[in-house]
């Protein structure tokens, strides 16, 4: 994964995106600011006044650098935007670095399904043309308790057979402290994609996919958190001086070109969760 800093300015992941109109859920000290046309992201996250997430500013306003957004149907980059799937060669739209990177969930806006104090539902109609073949549609479901924010991520495959991967990537402000212990790590190669075989992992600072089962803890400010989730696969991005991605995903950046992504028959459906606790 090259890093995402040094890519040139004409990409498209790199353009402005404003949040638009904000949807506000609380519990407790624990605030959670939705931009529900920007992608469907989480614009910000605060307990006891401290804020957790990167905002979007005059100095960071590119749509792929700020709040926490919803990853889909594919995470990471799929390389030179191109796939195989089922003895067809696919094509995507390049947008980052001639690659195609994050999926288009992120890009488009989101419809409010349901609307609570402490909880929403989001969701999403995948396109059916270049920017993604096979349509589908997604769901998010965000819960915020007295110390922790649960978010449920769906995707479903409609009229057509489908490849999957799907994740978040929260951009945390640079925390005092990184506690993370994976077990393996896929290597980069020339161009910063993940690829096989496996290897132990390297030390930091990182751009990398992990495999990963344990919690990830984050201090910051006197605050910890636990970052917890059903998926194997974390993508871990500290190479900046302001922010740092820890992204829980059900499979590694290039997972169509891998054979690591999950197949999803029609009416099929791929689901994940991911827990922000305050410990």
């Amino acid at each position: 994964m090259a890093s995402e800093s040094n890519v040139p300015a004409h990409d498209e992941a790199l353009t402005p995106m404003a949040p638009g109109p904000l949807l506000g859920l609380a519990n407790g000290a624990l605030e959670v600011v939705l931009a529900p046309a920007a992608g469907g992201r989480v614009a910000q996250i605060r307990y006891g006044g401290l804020d957790w997430l990167v905002d979007h500013d005059e100095q960071t306003q590119a749509m792929i650098a700020w709040g926490s957004y919803p990853m889909l149907p594919w995470a990471g980059r799929v390389r030179g935007g191109r796939f195989p799937w089922h003895g067809q060669a696919w094509t995507l739209p390049a947008n980052l670095g001639g690659h195609a990177i994050h999926g288009v969930g992120f890009a488009l806006p989101w419809q409010v399904d349901a609307h609570s104090p402490d909880r929403a539902e989001l969701t999403f109609e995948l396109p059916r043309d270049e920017r993604w073949p096979f349509g589908g549609q997604a769901r998010q479901r965000i819960e915020v308790g007295e110390r922790e924010l649960r978010m449920e991520l769906t995707l479903t495959a409609d009229a057509s057979d489908m490849p999957a991967v799907i994740g978040w990537h929260p951009w945390f402000r640079k925390p005092d402290r990184l506690e993370f212990e994976p077990s393996r790590c896929y290597p980069r190669d020339a161009d910063g994609i993940a690829h096989l075989p496996l290897v132990e992992p390297p030390p930091s600072p990182w751009d990398d996919c992990f495999i990963n089962d344990r919690p990830v803890i984050l201090h910051r400010g006197g605050q910890r958190i636990r970052l917890t989730s059903n998926c194997s696969h974390w993508v871990v991005y500290d190479e900046t001086s302001h922010a740092t991605c820890v992204e829980p995903q059900t499979g590694p950046p290039d997972a169509f070109n891998l054979g690591l992504a999950t197949p999803l028959a029609r009416g099929a459906t791929l689901s994940a969760w991911f827990r922000i606790e305050w410990i």
